[in-house]
C-alpha cells in the first residue's frame, strides 16, 4: 500500500490534539514557484504542508541567493510564532507544489495557549530548525559542491517522497548558492556518473545508494536530529 499524505507533526500529535487542530485549519494549495513571504513581512498564516514542500532563501547584498532550508511535511511554516515572533526572518517559496494544511497566525497562537502537547511539539521543532540551519551554514562553507548538491537532491527526495521531481536551474542555483553556470556544471558530473538525469528541469534520482555515497554527511546528520528530538 502506498504512504497515506500527512503532517509528520501532526500526526504524531496525540489523535484527539491532532483531529482538534486539522479540523481548524483550511486546505490549501502549495503552486510551484509561489512566493509566500519575504524577509520583514508579518506572518499571517502558518503551513504545515502535506503533499508540497517550501524553500527558506537566504540573500546578502548582491550575492546569489541561498536556500538555508527545506520544510516537507515533516514540518511547517511559520514556527516564529512559537517564540512570540510574527516577523518573517527568510524568503519563502513554493518548491513542490501540493497540499498542506493553513492556519491563521492569530488562531494558531490561541492553539498554542490552549494545547500543552501542540506547543511542546512545535518547540521540539523550531529547536531542530535551528539545528539544520547551522548545519547548512557550516555545510555550505566546508563542503564540496558535487557533494552538497547530492545532499540538497536527497533532501528533496524525501519530501516529494519520490525519485522524481520538478526542479529549476534556479532553485538549483538557490539550493547551492552558486552561478547557474556551477549548477549546470556539478549536474553534468553526477550525470556522467549516471547518479541522475536532468532534463529541462525534470529530475530523476537514478542510483539512491550512489548518491548518498558521495553527498555530504550533512543529509544523515539532519535526519539523525529530527528522529531524536521529535520522536
Amino acid at each position: 500500500m502506498g504512504r497515506a499524505p500527512t503532517n509528520q507533526i501532526l500526526a504524531d500529535l496525540p489523535s484527539a490534539v491532532s483531529r482538534g487542530f486539522i479540523a481548524r485549519c483550511e486546505p490549501f494549495e502549495l503552486q510551484l514557484g509561489e512566493l509566500i513571504c519575504d524577509p520583514g513581512d508579518r506572518i499571517q498564516h502558518v503551513y504545515f504542508p502535506i503533499g508540497g514542500f517550501i524553500s527558506l532563501i537566504s540573500s546578502l547584498d548582491k550575492r546569489p541567493r541561498l536556500e538555508v532550508g527545506l520544510i516537507g511535511d515533516e514540518g511547517m511554516l511559520g514556527a516564529a510564532l512559537v517564540l512570540g515572533v510574527d516577523v518573517a526572518q527568510l524568503r519563502a517559496i513554493v518548491q513542490g507544489r501540493g497540499s498542506a494544511l493553513r492556519m491563521s497566525a492569530a488562531q494558531f497562537s490561541r492553539e498554542l495557549s490552549h494545547s500543552r502537547a501542540l506547543d511542546d511539539a512545535l518547540k521540539r521543532y523550531v529547536y531542530v530548525l535551528m539545528s539544520q540551519l547551522a548545519q547548512m551554514a557550516a555545510c555550505t562553507h566546508f563542503h564540496v559542491l558535487e557533494a552538497r548538491l547530492a545532499r540538497w537532491l536527497l533532501m528533496t527526495r524525501d519530501r516529494a517522497h519520490s525519485v522524481e521531481f520538478y526542479i529549476t536551474q534556479e532553485f538549483l542555483a538557490y539550493m547551492l548558492g552558486v552561478r547557474r553556470v556551477s549548477v549546470t556544471n556539478a549536474a553534468s558530473e553526477l550525470q556522467k556518473r549516471r547518479l541522475i538525469r536532468y532534463t529541462r528541469g525534470n529530475m530523476t534520482i537514478l542510483d539512491e545508494r550512489g548518491l548518498e555515497a558521495i553527498s555530504c554527511e550533512c543529509h544523515k546528520v539532519a535526519k539523525g536530529i529530527y528522529n531524536q528530538v521529535m520522536h
